[in-house]
């Protein structure tokens, strides 16, 4: 394993009038198994699998469902179909089943209609109730929203995301986890996000340890409608504190922070330094907010029942090309076709999930209950839960992470050792943030965690 070090170099003006030199080295270990990740990822596959999507005509939630041919039926039957092949050639390391609700009385589902999820889980060795879920959208629309007959060819929006996630699982069930990795593809999207409502709902009641949720949905557009084509950008939304936070909560956060530190966000940072590593040419846009403006995702159902979760996409939108009926106007073709994906950049919005989910599924979980103190004191300690034996096997010890609260990404850390609290000396608790991160022996980062219900992954 190869280590890359920084040093950053902080003047402290002491109480005597002296200068006091605290050295923060940030480091990290180059994980060659995640730049084997990226070069397996293949955008022929990719294409491959848009190409057959695009090819039911519609996947309309409320389209066919009989036919094996045209309908959102046939495109489940067939992703499944790809899943348990994928499954067969890992020697059955994948569960694959269907994941189903009747929906009905809804503005966009008003007659009783079974909206169907395809998932696949493959499971940790070490900690399996630990999971990490990738998610695409199966179901696509034209202009008029209930209109479930015309063709609907959502290649982008979001056989994309969908492709993604096939891809993803043929990478990545070559190899071994610690924890538990979901590959989902979501219906109903379109109709009012049931698929993931559905989803979330579930896991919430099995009791799944959700630490992350990384919502594809448009991957493959580099030509946006405002004229930028671009295929070296990408976004990651994140909301700020919990749909679920307290009044109590509010008011703890008020006076500590944590408003830019919910999970979420830590996850969205987590992603961007997995960009910066290990993706060529990729740089990463963390916006802070639930999602585009004023709109929304299958990212959302997740958040809603406090679980972290991100929608990773595109930079550039073409609106020509989403939720249009396929036409020509005034020479400007309309519609979401095939024509309109590159093809080589999802597969690199698809490596950086892959190399994300591999990272958080190799390490080990996110440190629990984190604290901190340090009010009018010329130091700050931070303490965590100590893990479990099985757990802690696989454990190096942990780090500890501060930044400047302006600055969008941590700065600074410390690896101290495996303990379970930690005083960083003569770093002022009021300058800065901080956060905890878990790190197994061959050296895989959990993300950080910001302390208090604030910042919080779960148990």
């Amino acid at each position: 394993m190869k280590m890359k070090n920084y040093f950053f170099i902080i003047s402290a003006i002491s109480a005597f009038g002296f200068s006091d030199y605290l050295l923060a080295e940030v480091q990290y270990t180059d994980q060659q198994k995640l730049h084997e990740i990226v070069a397996k990822v293949s955008p022929d596959n990719i294409q491959k699998d848009i190409e057959k999507l695009v090819g039911f005509g519609t996947r309309h939630t409320l389209s066919e469902t009989k036919s094996n041919k045209r309908g959102i039926g046939a495109a489940r039957r067939w992703i499944k179909s790809e899943f348990d092949k994928i499954s067969k050639a890992c020697g059955g390391c994948l569960t694959v089943y269907f994941q189903k609700e009747v929906i009905s009385g809804e503005k966009r589902i008003p007659n009783p209609t079974e909206v169907v999820n395809v998932i696949a889980v493959l499971k940790g060795k070490v900690d399996p109730e630990r999971y990490v879920i990738m998610s695409g959208d199966i179901d696509s629309r034209v202009s008029d929203p209930m209109d479930a007959t015309s063709d609907s060819p959502g290649a982008n929006d979001n056989a994309s995301g969908v492709a993604g996630v096939l891809e993803a699982a043929r990478v990545l069930s070559q190899y071994q986890f610690q924890g538990s990795i979901v590959f989902a593809a979501l219906s109903g999207e379109e109709q009012g996000l049931f698929g993931g409502q559905i989803m979330a709902a579930q896991a919430k009641k099995d009791g799944w340890k959700i630490k992350a949720v990384l919502n594809n949905d448009m991957i493959g557009n580099i030509e946006g409608v405002n004229g930028v084509i671009n295929n070296t950008t990408a976004r990651i939304f994140a909301e700020g504190t919990r749909q679920t936070e307290t009044p109590e909560e509010a008011r703890q956060r008020r006076f500590t922070g944590g408003e830019v530190d919910s999970p979420t966000r830590n996850l969205a940072r987590y992603i961007d330094w997995m960009a910066d590593r290990y993706i060529p040419n990729l740089d990463t846009m963390m916006i802070y907010r639930l999602d585009r403006f004023a709109r929304g995702g299958h990212h959302k159902p997740f958040n809603d029942l406090g679980y972290p979760a991100v929608r990773i996409m595109e930079t550039n939108e073409n609106y020509n090309r989403q939720h249009q009926n396929l036409r020509t106007e005034n020479g400007i073709q309309y519609g979401d076709t095939i024509e309109g994906v590159n093809f080589e950049y999802a597969a690199k919005l698809t490596a950086l999930n892959a190399v994300s989910l591999a990272g958080m599924a190799w390490a080990p979980k996110p440190p629990s209950q984190v604290e901190i103190s340090g009010a009018v004191q010329p130091s700050t300690t931070l303490k965590w839960q100590k893990m479990s034996k099985e757990e802690s096997e696989m454990i190096a010890g942990y780090k500890i992470y501060w930044r400047l609260t302006d600055a969008n990404q941590w700065q600074f850390s410390r690896f101290v050792g495996k303990v379970s609290d930690y005083t960083l000396q003569n770093i002022v608790i009021d300058n800065y943030f901080f956060g905890v991160a878990s790190v197994s022996k061959d050296g895989f980062e959990s993300p950080i965690v910001f302390p208090g219900t604030a910042g919080a992954f779960g148990e």
